[in-house]
């Protein structure tokens, strides 16, 4: 694997730092503000927003410029962002600090695929797009929390600072390793855009939202689920979390190795698993160790359907795929947000803490139900395309005669 491929991952692992810490710091940045608790969360709400539509625009604005070129104006972006935030004199200018930095995650990721891919032989791009991704789940054990160690010890500003120098690493590593690469010779917005007529890359950014939302259904609610259900101390859900991210590290490099192998049974392989593994969940809540084991799981199977599904939206969009693997990014995001939300309503009416994981195992089957069809609709226009292919050369014979 090129050395490149450590660049982005450290400018990933920034990213993902930056995106969850403030989950574990929303008491202190609260206080600091005198804001409440469900105001501060519009910093998690304001960034999943700022992925979500950041990741196009950032890519249209990009289409004109430099692959390279554009990683380093986006690392640059989160830097800017990561400082306005931790230099904030109010609220409201931390929240534009994180909608900043927000914009150059998508875009990074879904631009960072395809330079990842591009370095790369045919059979290893997968495993090259799971190594850019290892930073980002590498943060949810290391830097998430080191991170809020540090924001509760000596200043959530202070974290932020060191985010910020993450992203001058990444950048200076973008600069030094990443090769120049000539942008897409005859390709324009209205290629980018086309892909999006493609059923393949609609089918698959569909079971990126329902299958990472699966998992986020789950996780959104750890903390009060482990505490008030499972009988974990506060103190306790740090570590779960870091739990789930070591499940994260792990799923990701085993979904890369195996989708480069066989990408679609990898998918119902992973997602089938999840669904029925989040299920389980709403039994083992209740017992800690089997919790922290299905926690482990949770976080393996989930991103061991990320480099597969990336991977299967450049091959669907190829030829222009810097667009749709953006999109795809956010998608991500998407599922996110509406998981946490269709959570909330269900513990809402009443339903209890572990009912979100029903909502996660339905998210997850419906994601594999959509794999499935995907695959149906490949089969079916291969044969198509075999009939009519076969069909030409009777064609043109009748037509000699």
């Amino acid at each position: 694997m090129p050395l490149a491929l450590l660049a982005l991952a450290i400018g990933a692992f920034g990213i993902g730092t930056t995106e969850f810490v403030i989950m574990g710091l929303l008491p202190e940045v609260a206080t600091d503000f005198g804001v409440s608790i469900p105001t501060a969360g519009f910093l998690v709400t304001g960034y999943a927003l700022g992925v979500m539509f950041g990741a196009p625009l950032m890519t249209v604005l990009g289409t004109r410029v430099p692959r390279k070129r554009m990683l380093m104006l986006l690392m640059g972006l989160f830097i800017v962002g990561n400082l306005l935030s931790a230099a904030a004199p109010a609220f409201s200018v931390m929240l534009v600090g994180r909608v900043v930095a927000s914009l150059a995650h998508g875009a990074f990721f879904g631009i960072g695929s395809v330079v990842a891919a591009d370095m790369v032989a045919p059979d290893k791009k997968a495993g090259a797009i799971a190594m850019m991704f290892t930073g980002l789940t590498v943060a949810n054990v290391v830097g998430v929390p080191l991170g809020t160690l540090v924001g509760q010890h000596i200043g959530w500003r202070v974290t932020f600072g060191i985010v910020a120098s993450l992203g001058v690493v990444g950048l200076a590593g973008i600069a030094r390793l990443v090769p120049e690469m000539p942008r897409a010779q005859g390709v324009r917005l209205r290629h980018e855009l086309a892909a999006f007529k493609n059923a393949q890359v609609l089918l698959a950014m569909a079971m990126t939202v329902l299958g990472f939302g699966g998992v986020f259904a789950a996780i959104t609610y750890i903390a009060p689920m482990a505490t008030q259900v499972t009988g974990f101390a506060d103190g306790s859900v740090t570590w779960l979390l870091v739990l789930f991210g070591l499940g994260m590290v792990a799923g990701n490099l085993v979904g890369g190795r195996y989708a480069d192998r066989a990408l679609m049974p990898m998918l119902y392989v992973s997602l089938g698993a999840l669904a029925v593994v989040l299920a389980l969940f709403t039994v083992t809540a209740h017992h800690k160790a089997l919790a922290a084991v299905t926690i482990v799981l949770i976080g393996a199977l989930g991103f061991a359907t990320v480099p597969p599904l990336q991977k299967r939206v450049l091959d669907q969009a190829h030829g222009a795929p810097t667009l749709a693997s953006a999109v795809n990014i956010g998608a991500f995001n998407l599922g996110n947000a509406l998981s946490a939300w269709l959570g909330g309503l269900v513990i809402a009416a009443g339903l209890g803490y572990t009912a979100p994981n029903w909502v996660g195992a339905a998210l997850a089957a419906g994601a594999l139900v959509l794999a499935l069809v995907s695959s149906a609709l490949e089969r079916r226009a291969g044969v198509t395309g075999r009939v009519v292919a076969a069909g030409a050369p009777a064609q043109r014979a009748a037509a000699h005669h």
